[in-house]
């Protein structure tokens, strides 16, 4: 009996998309550091808008 299986080498990853994993972490190190600024910088105006 034979079997009609494709065998393929997992070294191939065929399903993995390319990425780029130091820009994936700048953007996100930079962003949640830019978002993190502006609400301090917001909260210090409220802060002396308050006063």
């Amino acid at each position: 009996m034979e079997t009609k299986a494709q065998v393929r080498d997992p070294r191939e990853h065929i399903n993995e998309e390319p990425r780029n994993d130091l820009g994936d972490l700048m953007n996100g190190f930079f962003g949640m550091a830019g978002l993190l600024t502006v609400i301090f910088f917001g909260m210090v105006i409220i802060k002396f808008l308050a006063e």
